[in-house]
């Protein structure tokens, strides 16, 4: 009879537990590892908070957040006009908070020997102007352009600031022979193996088994690989901040998760993934 009342016991616990308060999170690809571990450390302290964090892109974590099919969205972004407008037509008051800083590295197989490129020259490669990597002081070999899909913030990023340099009204456009990648971890799997390929993502993905590029503004300037100085100081060329989007003013669990994440231990684990703390 004790045994049977403990079980019935633990079995409400349990019940309790999942009936308690939950939080979709929704979003960056860049993001998602450091949300997931985000969400594992605050429910250590919150354990009745149930979390879900998927990726699939700053894009699909946006239109979740208008479609009221998430409450937090993670984007490496920022939301566009157009998404804004939407917003504000769904009754939707999109609020922004920046948790974390990243560089985009650039990055190529281990085995190629190109060790720097200027933003020109890296342009030109990723719009498919030049198509070997000799011209660069490398093997007469093809370059292999692996790109993240559309619908990726560092995708659109990307587009804006290395390809379109900033011009709102460029319209420069990656190669078509550019290979869309559906995550950044995909990205990483082919350079790791492909001694052609040359591509791009956060730099908590950096691993031995690719080599980041270091890139310079141009030809006068000083040449720098993404690290947590480099970025902080901006001296990096591709850094930017990392967002969190939600409805409104921050309540509740909302509010108790978006803390967690700014708060010192928050900012510890941006740190461990090996991103940048904003603090």
């Amino acid at each position: 009879m004790a045994l049977c009342l403990d079980a019935c016991q633990r079995k409400k616990e349990t019940a309790k537990d999942r009936s308690g308060p939950s939080l979709q999170i929704k979003g960056s690809d860049t993001m998602v590892n450091l949300g997931q571990v985000w969400a594992e450390e605050f429910t250590k302290r919150h354990p009745g908070v149930n979390i879900a964090v998927t990726g699939g892109g700053s894009g699909t974590g946006i239109a979740s957040l208008l479609n009221g099919t998430c409450d937090i969205a993670e984007s490496s972004r920022v939301m566009e006009d157009k998404e804004r407008k939407l917003a504000e037509s769904k009754g939707i008051k999109p609020r922004q908070f920046i948790v974390a800083l990243d560089g985009l590295a650039v990055v190529v197989h281990p085995k190629n020997p190109v060790e720097k490129l200027t933003m020109d020259k890296l342009r030109s490669i990723f719009i498919g102007e030049i198509t070997n990597w000799k011209d660069f002081g490398g093997k007469d070999s093809k370059i292999v352009i692996l790109s993240r899909e559309v619908n990726s913030g560092t995708h659109v990023f990307f587009k804006e600031h290395v390809l379109r340099r900033g011009n709102p009204k460029g319209s420069e456009e990656f190669s078509p022979q550019a290979l869309l990648m559906p995550s950044s971890q995909a990205i990483a799997d082919e350079v790791a193996q492909n001694p052609g390929a040359i591509g791009y993502y956060g730099m908590g993905y950096i691993s031995e088994k690719q080599k980041p590029i270091k890139i310079a503004q141009d030809k006068k300037s000083t040449y720098y690989l993404p690290t947590a100085e480099s970025v902080i100081t901006k001296k990096y060329p591709i850094s930017r901040p990392l967002y969190l989007y939600v409805n409104g003013e921050p309540q509740g669990v909302v509010k108790d998760y978006l803390d967690f994440v700014l708060s010192e231990e928050g900012q510890r684990l941006v740190k461990m993934l090996e991103f940048v703390p904003i603090k």
